[in-house]
This record gives C-alpha cells, structure tokens and sequence, in this order.
C-alpha cells in the first residue's frame, strides 16, 4: 500500500522578534493536540542571541555586554548552546508531529542536516556534517541547528546564514565550539545570497528528505489577535 504523503503548511512570518517567534511555534505546537497538523515557519529576526539548555547560565556580564551591542538575549528550551539569529539569515521552525514521519529525535536532526546539504548543494557548495550539530564548510559552520522535542512534536530548527552581518558572531563561540568558523552561502559564492532566493532551494529539499507535500499556510491568530476575549 503506497503511503500518503504529511501534508505540511509552509508559513511565511517576514521579519518577526524572536519572542514573536516563540509565540506563534506555541500556537502551532498546541494545535497538535487535535491531531498531526504540521507547519514549517520561515522567518528572519531582528539582531538576538540565544542560548541553549546547558549546565549552567552564561555569565550575567557577558550577556549584559550583549545587549549592549543592540541585540536582545533570550534563554530558550531548545538543544545546544549560543547563537545569532539576524537580518540575512534563514531562520525555519518545522513543528511537526515525528509519528507521521519516524519517532526518532536523532533521525529527524539528521534530515534537517541533510536538507541543508542539499541546499547548498543546490548552489554549488559541498557541505557536510561533523560530530558537532549542524552543517559545515570545511570548519566553518553555515547552519546552526538546535530543537526542541516533546512528545514527539517538534520546534526550533534551524538558521542558514545567507547573507548575514558576520560580525555578530566575534561576540561570542558560536554554539560553544572552539576553534571553528562561521560561513555563508553569499560568502561561499562571493555575491550576495539573499534569503527570498534562498527560500525556493530550502522548500524543494525539505519536500524530497521529508518525502511530504508542502501546501501554502496562514499566520495562525488567537482571539485576542482578531481583537476578541479568550477564556
């Protein structure tokens, strides 16, 4: 028996804030609980650093340093450690349930890798992965990946530098890892990349790995959104 293809809404936010961002992912988080109904949210995000779960917080002086430099600092739920979101950068939320796909947390990073190869493979750019999270350029991180799971639904994702400030990462070790780089597609290609370019590549390869159907979405709004009372 030939298997039906998730149907998965694609979700275009523009430039929202990172604490937007989180809203909206609850939003289509909580809408599982009527059953699989899955999202892919692509966005770009003002200037923000965020750090991962670890052991223990960053310094307060370091994040306060941070701020200083015009970016906001959110401590999320999501795996790994810090990094930048910006203006240039690819920023994907997928909130899907894994039992319509495979119930493995490990498998589903490793697609998300693997979609990010094929789209800088798309551009002409060898990509791979390393012991580390994410997918790299030699030693130049490209995408950083960090996600959350629970039940089996996920959220965060991933951020593909395309044609992102890059100096934003000399503040910080990007995702704790010493020793290594950032890159971007428009660095790797020597002209400039842009996201709206960039997105097409993304929904093309995400549709082959995750062998789904991609469909056109809408901003889910509470009532509060459309100016009504909740309960």
């Amino acid at each position: 028996m030939q298997r039906v293809k998730p149907v998965v809404e694609v979700v275009h936010l523009g430039v929202v804030t990172y604490q937007e961002a989180l809203r909206l992912q609850q939003l289509y988080v909580n809408r599982h609980q009527s059953g699989p109904s899955h999202a892919l949210l692509l966005c770009e995000h003002p200037p923000v650093y965020t750090t991962g779960i670890r052991h223990k917080p960053y310094p307060t002086t370091m994040l306060d340093k941070l701020c200083l430099l015009g970016a906001n600092v959110y401590r999320t739920n999501r795996g790994g450690l810090i990094t930048f979101h910006g203006p240039g950068q690819l920023v994907c939320y997928p909130v899907m349930n894994l039992g319509s796909f495979k119930k493995s947390v490990r498998w589903y990073v490793c697609e998300l890798e693997k979609t990010i190869i094929s789209v800088c493979r798309r551009f002409g750019i060898e990509a791979s992965t390393s012991p580390h999270t994410g997918v790299w350029v030699g030693d130049n991180k490209i995408c950083a990946i960090g996600i959350h799971c629970g039940r089996y639904i996920t959220s965060h994702g991933l951020a593909l530098n395309c044609n992102t400030d890059m100096s934003w990462f000399r503040h910080i070790i990007p995702c704790g890892i010493e020793g290594k780089g950032v890159t971007s597609l428009s660095i790797e290609l020597q002209r400039d990349v842009s996201v709206a370019e960039t997105i097409p590549q993304l929904l093309d390869a995400f549709k082959d790995q995750f062998d789904c159907q991609l469909i056109d979405g809408q901003i889910l709004k509470t009532e509060e959104d459309s100016g009504g009372s909740s309960l």
